[in-house]
């Protein structure tokens, strides 16, 4: 098996892949299983097998299992791709287990990383730290914050009215509510 600058086999990260492409031929446990079988390939403290096993049980109903998995990926130091998704994934959990807090907690720091410190392909997820942070915020009761980050979010992808989305975006953080 050749490996990557990470640890991580060429032919390991493709069949997990297809695996990953596959999820809704299988029952979820089975799913779990298939993917645990992967992992076990790798020393059991390999954070990006830690990775794809939190997120298999998150894809198939296990919250409380997945944040297990993803801290223990994250402070095995995971890096990359993963990393931002793991951390992504663990603020969606802890939000969806009644940690809304610790959820905007995780994404607002991840959300202040220099962008300069992620590579593009981290830099793609951007707008996926805002709109679960966005979420997270709408749970804690901070519904003009939520709403100004995920229009904000948007105002890039319209066709027209990029300025002025942009613009009432922010304008929702400054002005009174009912206004």
């Amino acid at each position: 098996m050749t490996t990557d600058d990470h640890g991580i086999g060429d032919d390991w990260e493709a069949r997990v892949a297809a695996l990953w492409a596959r999820i809704d031929e299988h029952e979820p446990a089975e799913f779990r299983a298939r993917i645990a079988e992967l992992a076990a390939e790798w020393p059991e403290d390999d954070a990006a097998a830690l990775f794809e096993q939190g997120a298999a049980h998150d894809s198939t109903g296990e919250p409380e299992e997945a944040v297990r998995f993803y801290r223990r990926a994250l402070d095995r130091g995971l890096t990359g791709l993963r990393r931002r998704r793991a951390v992504i994934q663990l603020a969606s959990s802890l939000r969806n287990l009644g940690r809304p807090d610790r959820s905007v907690e995780l994404l607002t720091a991840e959300r202040a990383i220099p962008a300069e410190r992620l590579d593009a392909d981290e830099t793609a997820l951007s707008a996926a730290v805002d709109a679960f942070l966005a979420l997270a915020l709408a749970d804690t009761g901070r519904d003009r914050e939520a709403a100004s980050l995920a229009l904000g979010a948007l105002a890039p992808l319209l066709p027209r009215y990029n300025r002025s989305l942009a613009h009432y975006a922010r304008a929702l953080l400054t002005a009174p509510d009912g206004s």
